[in-house]
């Protein structure tokens, strides 16, 4: 691909992104309601939750609860998989527009990180709570880690993290509902 190619494929990944993450956020007061329709209602507000770039969105309280409705390992799966979708959009804006945060000292850190040991770092950023992870898909894709790894190491990290929201969510919330109507 040539120079002038990369550019425009660059310059319409980050404009899809921004499309996405207005949307998602015009959106952000209906997501909740996609829960009753299951599974895939699931997977669905973890995509649209985490297809934002440094927005906010509930994806994570939805997981909560629907432990407590569903199977919790079936919720994780449903929300890990939306969860690592939704953060191509990350990693898009990382390769389409690299000089976007560059000077940020996190970034900084998370380059080092990821140029040593880069699925690891993707892995471990995905799997524990943390607000950074948009800014590892960033830098995943401006160092070009190749896509189908960023989404594999990301997938795996967010099914652990939901498996632990749901299975809290199950746990907690079937003890708490019986001791309150029971």
């Amino acid at each position: 691909m040539n120079k002038r190619s990369l550019n425009i494929v660059r310059a319409l990944a980050f404009i899809s992104v921004i499309a996405i993450t207005m949307l998602v956020y015009s959106l952000r007061d209906q997501i909740d309601e996609l829960a009753v329709y299951g599974y895939p209602g699931i997977f669905l507000i973890s995509f649209l939750s985490y297809a934002t770039v440094l927005l906010p969105a509930p994806g994570v309280a939805v997981v909560f609860a629907m432990g407590a409705v569903f199977h919790p390992f079936g919720v994780a799966l449903a929300a890990g998989t939306g969860a690592a979708l939704g953060e191509t959009t990350g990693y898009l804006v990382g390769f389409s527009g690299q000089g976007v945060v560059q000077r940020a000292d996190i970034y900084e850190k998370l380059t080092v990180w990821m140029q040593r040991n880069g699925p690891l770092t993707v892995f471990l950023l995905a799997a524990i709570p943390n607000p950074f992870f948009d800014m590892a898909g960033l830098v995943a894709g401006a160092l070009k880690m190749p896509y189908l790894k960023f989404l594999l190491f990301c997938w795996c990290g967010q099914v652990v993290k939901m498996l632990f929201f749901a299975y809290a969510g199950a746990t907690s919330l079937n003890n708490l509902i019986p001791r309150i109507f029971g």
